[in-house]
């Protein structure tokens, strides 16, 4: 002991004799107060350093050259040194570990590992990894296992469930209190991983589940500077960041909960960040069990189709944490007593679409979608299902908490509900919609003729123009016992008033085009989604048969290049046809216009030339029914977000029967 005090003697006598910048420390060099250990090329150091407003010292690593700095690692976070340690030094000991003296020689940190000998090095990486490797250069101890706050390239976090071993961020206490603060990051090691924050032992915020390149909860975010790797044999789970990046990047979780993505650009930017107070659909379960957010609505928080708040008063004052609770009880949880000869119907299931899906879902070995409907239609804890082809099955038998609508991105979520409260009408509803409607107006019709009779002959001569209304369609019995055969209940029945409502009484400022038969307008519904509705002109018979066509045919056809029909609107003598919105209108748009044509590179080009062959391969070959378009023009193809095509405007088809190659038509149809 005395001679290593005298040593440390020595050692102090010659600080002002050696170098600030030093590049390693071994037992003969250790890192004093005054000095900064350094990275070979410079991007990080460690030094000891006192946060903004505090004597208190600590160790930490540090981007060198970014103003502001930004430590990324913290030795002794909870044992800070005093305004009095001027003498404290990081060494390497006579075993081999690196320690931390105060001034009075007391260790406050060590690596305490079993090294070797004396013989140790401790080395700072360009990546920000301290490291203390033994005479051969194995690395004995590193930072990057013993993660503070951040994460940076070629760092991980995650799960090793075989050595009950787990690599998690903790925020600072403070943003100038380096101690352990209350949020904590880390992974989960399910099947389908999720990133969560944790405040304390609660989870705070949910990335969703992993689908191989993103996760389903962060749809804006793809895994260009990140990816998960999940190793099932090693029973390891890891969340790690790329080095491929030309800028300066880390992640990390502020001391208030929030986990930013950070880049450097002549200045620290922030790229991606959640939750915020802007955000507050990503508070973890904040519409409680049975509800879905949705940062467009207002209020935000709704309860899923079929459900209702558990509390009213609770929920009109914006508390919403008790959730909601189902109207209607299943028909397979109804009571066993009932008799032998009772027929009890079975559940259905209502698709959201674009969803975050709900935490705690069971992983099946399921391999398609028709599969997990039937296991979770057979299996009556299963409240909602989805099929992912990144993920395959999943299930859900607890509460669906932490749901959240998107706009865009997001999965399908299948939630089951007893039938007569699906909120998605059958076919058989759907004609007595319209047989209601028929009737409604027949007996308007009888009214009004009855009163003319009375007001004279001069009357009975007039000729009443007629409206075609809904009444057009019943009439049509082949057409009714058509929709009764195809399945035709995943379509949605809007009323007049919502479309109206979600188009601001069909604004000339939302009006997206004019077809043949009718104009189209865009539209935002209750939920946040975008809409484009067809409105069939309301004085003419012209598009009835078309109207028809498309909604028999395109309600059976699903594939990413055909364009997707939600649902219509039959109502008076209002005809509106739903489909989704796709922002970049049709390609007629680009071709014909000398700016925008400028945006279609080649690249672009051939990219829309094969997904539109896709689509025509699957009318003409691979769906269920053979279809010929007859109307496929520019205008009629329209483009996503992503200038991914979508064949549009099915109204002028006609349906093939699977051995026919050739039909007749009745009439010359298409565009010249």
């Amino acid at each position: 002991m005395t001679l290593h005090l005298c040593s440390l003697l020595v050692f102090s006598l010659l600080q002002a004799l050696q170098s600030s910048t030093i590049y390693s420390i071994t037992a003969s060099s250790p890192l004093f107060q005054h000095q900064t250990l350094v990275s070979s090329s410079q991007i990080f150091e460690l030094r000891f350093f006192t946060p903004k407003g505090s004597t208190k010292q600590y160790v930490g690593i540090q981007y060198k050259k970014m103003t502001p700095s930004k430590v990324v690692w913290v030795a002794n976070r909870d044992k800070p040194l005093g305004p009095t340690d001027q003498s404290a030094s990081l060494i390497i000991g006579e075993d081999g570990n690196l320690k931390l003296f105060d001034g009075r020689q007391n260790t406050v940190w060590s690596t305490n590992v079993m090294a070797k000998s004396n013989y140790s090095e401790a080395l700072l990486s360009d990546f920000g990894n301290f490291v203390l490797q033994d005479r051969e250069k194995n690395i004995m101890w590193e930072s990057f296992d013993e993660p503070t706050d951040t994460l940076l390239p070629s760092m991980k976090i995650g799960v090793n469930v075989k050595k009950g071993k787990k690599l998690n961020l903790t925020s600072w206490k403070g943003e100038d209190d380096p101690s352990l603060g209350s949020f904590v990051v880390g992974v989960t090691s399910e099947k389908a991983p999720q990133l969560f924050t944790w405040n304390g032992s609660s989870p705070y915020w949910r990335s969703g589940q992993w689908e191989k390149t993103k996760f389903n909860g962060i749809p804006n975010i793809t895994n260009i500077n990140y990816d998960l790797q999940q190793d099932n044999v090693q029973g390891t789970t890891y969340y790690y960041l790329k080095n491929n990046s030309p800028f300066f990047h880390y992640f990390f979780i502020t001391s208030e909960g929030s986990l930013k993505s950070v880049y450097w650009s002549t200045v620290w930017t922030t790229y991606w960040e959640a939750p915020t107070p802007t955000t507050p659909c990503e508070i973890y379960g904040i519409c409680g069990p049975f509800g879905v957010c949705n940062p467009s609505s207002s209020p935000m928080c709704r309860c899923l189709e079929g459900f209702k708040p558990r509390s009213d008063e609770e929920w009109n004052r914006g508390n919403w944490t008790r959730g909601c609770l189902r109207k209607m009880e299943l028909n397979c949880q109804k009571s066993a007593s009932a008799t032998a000869s009772t027929t009890m119907e079975k559940d259905k299931f209502v698709q959201m679409r674009q969803i975050k899906l709900p935490d705690s879902a069971n992983h099946l070995l399921i391999d398609n979608a028709e599969g997990c409907q039937s296991w979770c239609l057979e299996n009556c804890s299963c409240l909602a299902f989805s099929y992912v082809n990144a993920i395959g099955c999943m299930a859900w038998s607890k509460d669906l908490l932490d749901t959240q609508q998107f706009s865009m991105g997001g999965e399908d979520l299948f939630i089951r509900l007893v039938d007569a409260s699906a909120g998605v009408p059958t076919r058989t509803k759907l004609i007595i919609i319209l047989s209601t409607i028929s009737g409604i107006i027949l007996f308007g019709a009888g009214i009004s003729v009855c009163g003319l009779s009375k007001w004279g002959g001069k009357f009975r001569k007039m000729t009443i123009p007629r409206l075609v209304t809904s009444e057009d369609l019943l009439r049509d019995t082949a057409w009714k016992d058509q929709m009764k055969e195809d399945d035709t209940s995943k379509l949605v029945v809007y009323d007049f008033d919502s479309i109206r409502l979600a188009t601001d009484n069909f604004n000339v400022k939302n009006k997206l085009g004019q077809g043949g038969f009718g104009p189209v307008y865009k539209g935002k519904l209750n939920d946040g989604k975008e809409i484009a509705t067809k409105r069939l002109s309301s004085s003419s018979s012209q598009g009835i048969a078309e109207f028809k066509n498309e909604i028999l045919l395109i309600s059976k056809l699903q594939h990413r290049n055909l364009v997707r029909l939600l649902g219509c609107c039959i109502e008076g003598e209002e005809k509106i046809l739903v489909y989704e919105y796709l922002p970049n209108k049709s390609l007629d748009t680009f071709l014909f216009d000398s700016k925008e044509k400028a945006k279609l590179s080649w690249s672009v080009r051939f990219h829309i030339i094969q997904g539109v062959a896709r689509g025509l391969l699957y009318l003409h070959r691979d769906s269920c029914l053979r279809v010929i378009h007859r109307d496929l023009k520019v205008s009629n193809i329209l483009l996503d977000e992503k200038m991914n095509p979508k064949i549009s405007d099915f109204g002028l088809s006609r349906m093939f029967e699977g051995t026919q190659v050739l039909v007749n038509t009745h009439k010359i149809v298409g565009t010249r």
